[in-house]
């Protein structure tokens, strides 16, 4: 059985960048940019304004009582100074008047026709300077997936389409007599295909595109030829079951016959019967045909590989080192990744089993908030240990 480190760095040096598209801003949520930064193309602010409803004065004339001179609002130029013993009333988001330097709220001053009363105001005060968030010609990094906030610096700048990563396509093929879709009647010996809307949901979560293709039967010509048509449609195919040690395992062997298969079995609990190679060009990952094994695998191994197609490090999931609530019992010679509710307990991240561990209990998987890694020659997760979580989920 391979390793857990080595699978993943054979895996990783499978990844193939993908190309670059222009989109609209406005559908750039979640993309990954294809630039490290952008040039700034003007000032944000684009002029100094005001940050409350209020009075623009100068500063100088307060404390006392100013004539009201006028008015600005948002969205209209300030081409009236202000003149000495003077104030204007301004709108938030107005331009600042020449000559003004501050702004007085509404709520502490005290109007009287067209006097106003404004006490001490400071120089600056309720003013936002041009440029002050962002400068024209300076460089922006955004750094990873474009966020809701990302996307309104973006507008912020005037800029209305990016470059991005074209999301990979990742083909779904699950394998299996017994699988039928939700929803159909089941026959006896029949259950639910679990799979392939949860790796369809995984793949896009992860920044690709799922394509998914039709569950399979054990047969070989079929599994064969779906690979093969998978192959051509996408940059990656997924599939699910058929790459065990059973005699209606087909998807290793296809591989094999008519690919390559770059490696088969790992030392990881659960999943060992993961499959990686390629067919006509096009990486093939098999994961084993348990629901909770395949969701785990797919976490470790397709995830990272998704992200490094984009060129984003790592899996994206945060890291902690957390202690179980009591000993778990795993097996001895494969590294565990037990499903585990994480919380914050006495300043330190504790871990309690979120249910049964078996790889087709796929309730504890759904209830849990990460992955407690328990390292090969441990036969049970200690508690008075500590080890690296993969948080998945929200912390509780």
């Amino acid at each position: 059985m391979l390793p857990f480190e080595e699978a993943l760095r054979r895996i990783l040096a499978l990844a193939r960048q993908t190309d670059v598209e222009i989109v609209p801003i406005e559908t750039a949520r979640g993309r990954v940019l294809a630039d490290e930064s952008i040039t700034a193309p003007v000032d944000v602010p684009p002029f100094t304004n005001s940050s409350m409803d209020g009075f623009a004065v100068r500063s100088a004339d307060t404390p006392g009582e100013l004539t009201l001179a006028g008015e600005v609002s948002a969205g209209s130029e300030a081409t009236v100074a202000l003149a000495a013993g003077t104030t204007q009333r301004i709108m938030t988001g107005a331009p600042l008047p020449p000559g003004a330097d501050a702004v007085a709220p509404l709520e502490v001053v005290v109007e009287a026709d067209d006097a106003v009363h404004v006490p001490a105001t400071e120089r600056g005060a309720y003013v936002r300077q041009a440029g002050s968030d962002t400068r024209a010609g300076s460089r922006i990094a955004l750094g990873g997936r474009v966020s809701p906030a990302g996307i309104a610096v973006l507008a912020s700048l005037g800029v209305s389409e990016v470059r991005v990563r074209r999301r990979p396509v990742v083909a779904v093929i699950s394998t299996g007599d017994e699988l039928v879709a939700p929803g159909t009647p089941l026959a006896p010996g029949q259950i639910y295909d679990a799979n392939t809307p949860a790796l369809a949901a995984s793949i896009e979560e992860a920044g690709g595109e799922p394509l998914v293709l039709a569950r399979l039967p054990d047969r070989m010509d079929a599994i064969e030829a779906a690979l093969v048509d998978g192959a051509a449609r996408a940059d990656l195919v997924v599939t699910s079951g058929g790459v065990s040690v059973g005699r209606h395992d087909h998807v290793r062997e296809v591989l094999e016959r008519r690919g390559s298969l770059e490696f088969w079995r790992i030392a990881v609990q659960p999943g060992k019967p993961l499959a990686v190679g390629s067919l006509d060009g096009t990486t093939v990952v098999g994961l084993p045909g348990n629901p909770v094994s395949a969701l785990v695998t797919f976490e470790l191994f397709v995830r990272p590989l998704i992200r490094a197609s984009l060129c984003l490090p790592g899996r994206g999931r945060l890291q902690v080192h957390a202690r179980p609530d009591a000993e778990m019992v795993k097996d001895r010679d494969r590294r565990a990744f037990l499903r585990v509710k994480i919380r914050r307990e006495a300043g330190e991240f504790r871990a309690g089993s979120a249910g049964g561990q078996g790889s087709a209990q796929l309730r504890p998987l759904a209830a849990a908030s990460g992955l407690l890694i328990v390292p090969e020659g441990e036969a049970a997760a200690d508690p008075d240990r500590i080890y690296e979580t993969i948080v998945t989920g929200e912390l509780t």
